[in-house]
């Protein structure tokens, strides 16, 4: 099996954070993070359900706390929610490529569609200046981060443009290459921040994240030397005897 078909065998996208809600301490987190203050009119977009909403204004007290998703569902359940504990917050279904977010000071993004991105990078970058754009995993395209905590990546507007690849790399991750150690280690970190709710599986979405990671890196021309690590080749023979999973054709694209 190719490591995209596994992939696609994963309840709503896992790996890539998509339709997975992050659990209340990553939320917390991310608002420490960020600075989180009273004066900020907070968006989570793609927010699923309150609960990103619900701690920025009773934890952080924010002036105003918007959330956004196209999940109507969703969006009425947590209404339901927000009500129960009477906090006042705007919930909205609505695709967040059509979304108001002129008024915004802190904004959580975390979508890995890279149309999607693309095309919401055009509307932050009307934002006004200080605006921070929290991003999960990735930055935001050609972008140097202003803070990173990984998996937590913050950019504020006006956006500073990377000169190359090497360049966001170092910002990311603080390494000129990505080596095992290195892959590991942050797909350890992003792991732990979504929150598998089956503790047990989380060293096999490690090993496949950083599998990921290695071989993007090998892609874009960031990883380090030329020759394909003995701890990578490894892992991704046992990948392939112990769970029919191939990640040869990844490395071939």
């Amino acid at each position: 099996m190719k490591i995209d078909e596994y992939l696609e065998t994963l309840p709503e996208n896992l790996l890539s954070g998509e339709d997975v809600e992050l659990p209340e301490k990553s939320l917390k987190e991310i608002f420490k993070i960020v600075d989180l203050k009273k004066d900020d009119v907070f968006y989570h977009l793609g927010c699923g359900s309150e609960k990103g909403i619900e701690i920025a204004k009773k934890e952080f007290q924010v002036k105003k706390a918007v959330g956004i998703d196209n999940n109507c569902k969703k969006i009425e359940n947590a209404k339901k929610n927000l009500k129960v504990k009477q906090i006042q917050a705007e919930l909205i279904c609505q695709d967040i490529l059509e979304s108001e977010i002129s008024d915004a000071s802190v904004i959580l993004f975390w979508f890995t569609d890279e149309n999607i991105t693309n095309q919401m990078l055009e509307k932050f970058e009307k934002l006004k200046p200080e605006t921070k754009i929290i991003t999960i995993w990735g930055p935001l395209p050609d972008c140097i981060p202003d803070k990173v905590d990984f998996p937590y990546i913050i950019n504020k507007v006006p956006f500073k443009k990377s000169k190359s690849m090497q360049e966001q790399l170092l910002a990311i991750f603080g390494v000129k290459c990505v080596d095992f150690v290195t892959a590991w280690e942050f797909a350890e970190r992003y792991t732990k921040a979504i929150g598998s709710p089956e503790i047990k599986n989380d060293r096999f979405l490690t090993i496949i994240q950083t599998l990921v990671i290695w071989i993007n890196a090998k892609k874009l021309g960031v990883a380090c030397g030329d020759e394909i690590p003995e701890s990578i080749q490894t892992y991704m023979k046992l990948m392939k005897m112990n769970f029919d999973i191939d990640f040869e054709p990844m490395l071939k694209e």
